[in-house]
Order: structure tokens, then sequence, then C-alpha cells
């Protein structure tokens, strides 16, 4: 049995598989904006799923803590055909760096230089003068295994030590195969012997050269290039948080959803839902338990990445105020060093002695900024924070700093003090003898 739409004139067929839901306007924008918002999250997760699992170029903040030790360094000088240098300092534990730090640094390290510096071919710098044969083994082999550039020379500065360096002579000849390395491993004696490969200019202090690095400010400028950093990384936290409220809120209108679909039945037991607002049913609650693991799956990498983030900013607030309280303290402790005058006189050395009150009171501000953030220091390191071996050294110099102050101060005070007592005495000896003077004059003009 057929009917006719009188609306579009169409044949109507009766008893099809499908019953009339009837629902209102409400209702089916609720359902429109919360399938909006899944398919809006659904696309995201896949997104970041994609993302994570393409290849991409290192960054500095990925491997920050892998950099901060300092087991490898690019500091930017050049061989003389403009090779890249790539320093190992010394480094104890370098055998126990597990083999993905590694890489990860080396590949980022040799990603930096351009294509056609890179193209020329890296050169090598291993330092060993304090270590043992069994380190340079260590370190050839690690690198010849590991080392994704092209390498155009290798520099070992060998043990020190006679012993040492006698067994890494022998050593290198008996396994120098071993290392599968296709360039020259050229063994040094000393800095001076590099610095007839390298000029100074090119290489930094510790291997007597003149080239200023700061390994610190390196990895600064590495994870700050662009400006902003500071709002970059709110923006980054307030753009999660909407993401959560977005979450939630899809969350909300879903079960909101749910219950209006179940509501005939909610009100009279009697009621049943029709085989439609069953399937509305399976798929709402389908899609709210996807957003449940979406959720999870958000809130799981967030915590991942977000104690990095924090601890990167701390990190940045931390060096910067460093900086500035360095500064002042070196300013200080240069004007310290101007007060070599101990006077010549009673009224010059109580001169002396009130400008060194009037250091000492300028001093108690940077001080005390000092001590204060070498306590901020000791909480990010008892925090468990990342870049503990770049924190804890800073900590320790500003107090050094404070202490020397403090000492060299004190020192002052006694050696200004014990030239006033000097000179006080000398005046006191000046005036006796200039009256014993005088009453043997007196005698003689009245004799």
């Amino acid at each position: 049995m057929a009917s006719w739409c009188k609306r579009c004139g169409q044949q109507v067929l009766r008893n099809l598989p499908f019953t009339i839901v009837r629902i209102t306007e409400g209702e089916m924008r609720s359902y429109y904006d919360f399938l909006k918002k899944c398919i809006k999250l659904e696309c995201m997760a896949r997104k970041d799923e994609i993302m994570q699992q393409e290849i991409r170029p290192l960054v500095a903040v990925d491997i920050i803590e892998q950099l901060h030790r300092q087991f490898a360094i690019l500091s930017g000088g050049r061989g003389k055909d403009g090779a890249p240098i790539i320093t190992f300092p010394e480094y104890a534990g370098f055998s126990d760096i597990p083999d993905e730090d590694f890489l990860n640094v080396v590949t980022y390290l040799t990603s930096i230089p351009s294509l056609e510096a890179a193209s020329i071919g890296f050169i090598i710098v291993i330092d060993r003068r304090r270590d043992k044969w069994s380190a340079v083994k260590a370190s050839l082999t690690r690198i010849a295994a590991a080392f994704p550039g092209n390498l155009q020379l290798v520099f070992v500065l060998r043990p020190s030590r006679f012993i040492h360096r006698t067994i890494a002579d022998i050593g290198i000849k008996l396994y120098r195969d071993d290392f599968k390395m296709k360039v020259p491993i050229i063994m040094l004696n000393s800095v001076s012997d590099l610095h007839g490969y390298i000029d100074k200019s090119q290489l930094t202090r510790e291997l007597g050269g003149t080239l200023e690095y700061g390994h610190s400010q390196w990895i600064h400028h590495r994870t700050t290039a662009m400006p902003g950093i500071d709002n970059l990384t709110y923006h980054v936290m307030a753009e999660w948080s909407k993401t959560r409220d977005e979450l939630k809120l899809a969350v909300k209108q879903g079960a909101t959803l749910l219950t209006c679909i179940r509501e005939p039945v909610t009100r009279s037991s009697a009621s049943k839902l029709s085989p439609d607002e069953l399937e509305n049913v399976a798929t709402v609650e389908r899609l709210l338990a996807q957003l449940d693991e979406t959720e999870k799956a958000f809130d799981q990498f967030w915590s991942k990445h977000h104690l990095k983030l924090e601890q990167c900013l701390q990190l940045r607030h931390f060096e910067h105020d460093f900086r500035e309280v360095k500064l002042e303290l070196d300013n200080l402790m240069d004007a310290q060093a101007g007060f070599t005058d101990i006077g010549d006189s009673v009224t010059r050395v109580e001169h002396l002695l009130k400008e060194r009150k009037q250091l000492e009171e300028k001093g108690q501000e940077p001080l005390e900024k000092a001590q204060s953030l070498a306590l901020h220091g000791d909480q990010l390191i008892q925090n468990n924070h990342y870049a503990v071996d770049s924190i804890r050294p800073k900590c320790v110099e500003l107090r050094r700093i404070c202490d020397d102050f403090t000492n060299e101060t004190k020192k002052k005070y006694d050696i200004l003090g014990k030239s006033l007592e000097l000179h006080k005495q000398l005046d006191k000896v000046s005036k006796s003898s200039c009256r014993k003077a005088l009453v043997m004059l007196n005698e003689k003009i009245m004799g």
C-alpha cells in the first residue's frame, strides 16, 4: 500500500524498515554540535598520531638534557678548509652514555652547519688527556660506529700519564683496523701539537685556543632562537587548556544528548526505544567512549611534555637571573680588588675605612640576590630538574663569590685596622718626640 506526499508529490511506500522519530530543534542542534566536536577531536588525534610517526629533524629542546651533559660540543671553530670542528671534551661517564642519547646529540650537532660546510667533512677532536687508553678506544669505537656525518680527520689528545700514553700508542697500532674509519686518526701529545693542524682562533680555551665558547649560553641560544619563547610556552599551555575544555564540553553535550534520547523510557517504563533510537544511543555511547580514550591519550601526552615545558621555562629564567646577578657580583669584586691602599696617615686610613663600609653596604643587595638565587637553584635540583648538571655549578659559583667577598672584606678590615693603630702610635711617638725636642731646645736657650 502506498500514499502520496502532498508536499513533493512523490510516492511514499508504507511499512518501510524505519520509524519516524520526533526530536526537537534544540536536540538536533546539540547532536550536530556534538558530532562536529567529535569529528574535530578525532582529526586532531589522527593529526597528532601522524606527526608523532613522521620522521622530523631534531631540535635542541627535544634533547636539552643530553646536550647539557656536554660530552660533545660544536663550538663554531673551523679547520683551514672550513671543515666544522666537533669536540669531545673530557667526560668521565662517556662509556655509560646510552646509544640513543649519543646518536641524538651527534646527529643534532652535524645538522647545524650548512650543507656546504658539512660536505667538506667534520674534524673530530677527542680530548682524553686525563683518561686511559680504554677511554680512547671506547670513544673511537663509538664514533666510528654511530657518527652520522662525513669525517675528514680525527685528532686524539692521548693520555698525559706516561704509562697510559705508552699503552695508547701500542693500542692504536693494534686496533686501528678495528675502528673501521676511512679517515686518518692522528694521535697528539699536547694541545701545542694540535695547534700545528688547527689555528688557535678556532679552538676553545680548554684546547689552548682563543675562541670564546660558553656551553650554557650556546644551549640557551639554540633553545630560544625565536623571540617571545615565554609567550610561546604560555600560548601552548593555553591552547592545551582550551582543547581540554572542548573535550569536557563535548562529553557533557554527549551525555545530555543521551539523556534526551532515553527520556521517553525514563518517564514511562512502558515505553520502548525504536530501532533508530537504539542505534542513536549506540552511536552516542561509541562516540563518548572514543572521547574518553582521546581524553586519556591527551592527558598522557600532556603529562609527559608539560613538565619538560615548565622545566625549560624555569631553566631559562634561572640562567637569565644568573647572568644578571653574576654581572653585579663581578662588578662588586672588581671594586673590591681596587682597594689596595692601606693609608699613610690616620686621616687617610679613616677615609679608607669609610669607603670600605660604603662598598660593603652597596654589596648587600647583590649578595642577597645571589644567595636567594642559589637557594632557588637548590630547589630546582631537589625537584629533579633535567638540567641539574648545569644548575649545580652555578649555585656553587654564586656561593663561592659571596664567600670570597665576605672573607676579603674581613681581611681588608683587619689590614686597615692594623694600619690605623700603627699610624696612631706613630703620631703619639711623633708628638712625644716633638715635645722632648722643644724641652731640650728651651733648656739650651735658657742655659
